[in-house]
């Protein structure tokens, strides 16, 4: 069953598509499949730290792919909620005795609320207006990082305890911290996958199409996008607590503006306003991070010639080309 339109291509509030098992195609249920599986078994052939550091940006990515993939609206703070995130989930944890996934749910928490303010006074601007606004704002949060006396200014905040999960199980091993940040990353894509096919979802494709054609039949466009931002800041405080309890640290290195640009190549690589194309960028940046680390300022080098090659030449990223090659959806 086709999805309907409205008069100037706006999509409206589209019925269950033929081929759709709890919302996924039969190929993206089949990565899904495939993902799980990796996910399964990769902690018994690479080493359980990268691996964690991986689904953590991939959960950044799919937070803030969620945002300029299906709304059109580019942040460049992104930084701001993926490093306060950290910030919160590690002195909850160190500090205040939380546990492990008490102290995630805090920096979300925290997270979700600057989204809120941030979003509200965003929002209200398009285009390269609204990027600059979202880094500005970004910025002034790392400024408060640098000072604020819980941050630990440069120092960060540091011996951050794993603790035990639900008060039962030890995360200082690091097989069970993987399966806890597993758990997390695979809620957390659900979580996202659900939102962008729900009807809430469909109006914000509509909204990323033709605003003002979504405003004049009726939906209030920046109330939509203002909770987008807020789940989307959620989402990105989530991946900075989890990384930060992996860690056992919370640095300025990401509240910083250069951690809002790597999640925008993450996604660009990946594939824009696709499934599974943040996960697979944050793969292949993270992977290449930890690879080529001996070659030191040579990785942002290749990293920038990759960003160019994609931009260039795969505009609709990894994922995008494969299944723009298959015919399907991803």
């Amino acid at each position: 069953m086709a999805s309907e339109t409205t008069a100037g291509g706006v999509p409206a509030v589209a019925p269950p598509a033929e081929g759709f098992i709890f919302g996924f195609t039969k190929p993206q249920l089949g990565a899904l499949v495939l993902m799980i599986a990796f996910l399964a078994i990769a902690p018994f052939y690479l080493y359980p730290i990268f691996l964690m550091k991986l689904l953590c940006f991939a959960l950044f990515a799919c937070a803030f792919n969620l945002l300029i993939g299906y709304v059109g609206l580019l942040s460049f703070g992104h930084a701001a909620y993926f490093g306060m995130g950290g910030y919160i989930a590690g002195h909850a944890a160190k500090v205040w005795g939380f546990s492990p996934e008490v102290a995630v749910l805090a920096g979300a928490l925290v997270a979700g609320l600057q989204g809120w303010v941030f979003g509200w006074i965003a929002i209200r601007r398009q285009g390269i207006y609204f990027a600059m606004i979202t880094l500005a704002l970004a910025q002034m949060v790392y400024f408060f990082c640098v000072q604020a006396p819980f941050t630990g200014g440069e120092d960060g905040i540091q011996a951050i305890p794993r603790g035990a999960a639900f008060g039962a199980i030890d995360l200082s091993n690091d097989m069970s911290m993987y399966w806890f940040v597993a758990a997390i990353f695979l809620a957390g894509f659900l979580m996202v996958h659900r939102v962008i096919h729900s009807p809430y979802g469909q109006v914000l494709k509509a909204i990323r199409e033709n605003e003002p054609r979504a405003t004049s039949l009726g939906y209030r466009t920046d109330d939509y996008k203002l909770v987008a931002f807020i789940l989307s800041a959620t989402l990105a405080g989530v991946a900075g607590g989890t990384k930060s309890l992996v860690f056992g640290i919370a640095t300025l290195t990401d509240v910083n503006w250069p951690m809002s640009g790597e999640v925008v190549l993450m996604t660009l690589v990946g594939g824009l306003g696709t499934v599974f194309g943040p996960v697979v960028g944050a793969a292949v940046i993270v992977t290449m991070q930890n690879y080529l680390a001996e070659m030191g300022a040579w990785v942002t080098v290749i990293q920038g010639a990759i960003f160019v090659t994609v931009v260039l030449a795969f505009r609709r990223g990894i994922v995008g080309e494969i299944a723009n090659l298959l015919k399907v959806k991803l």
